[in-house]
């Protein structure tokens, strides 16, 4: 039986066909309309994207949009991994934790 590697472990091109993968059985549960198995690869595929982003591009204090979430602004408060710690914009100040692949920046020409 093959060991499954760690995200953290694998290169970027692992990761980049592990992205791939999960896009495909993705897929394949939404046509079947298994839209619970179609949401955890859609999970899975998010934190293997956050390992292809520097965490250095992250900046805490800096507001992000939340990707697939139009309109939703999120306050990054600090980092722990491959999550940014923060709270929601407009709503209550409930600390959260997103993965950095949905955070895309507010400021242009990023």
């Amino acid at each position: 039986m093959e060991t499954e590697k760690k995200y953290s472990e694998m290169t970027e091109y692992e990761l980049r066909t592990e992205i791939g993968k999960l896009h495909e059985k993705g897929q394949k549960a939404e046509q079947l309309g298994i839209l619970n198995e179609y949401a955890v690869y859609q999970r899975k595929m998010v934190m293997a994207q956050s390992f292809l982003i520097d965490p250095k591009t992250i900046i805490p204090g800096e507001i992000y949009k939340i990707e697939g979430d139009d309109g939703v602004f999120f306050q990054v408060d600090y980092l722990k991994g491959r999550f940014a710690w923060g709270y929601r914009l407009g709503g209550e100040r409930a600390d959260e934790a997103l993965p950095i692949a949905m955070l895309k920046p507010v400021k242009s020409g990023k």
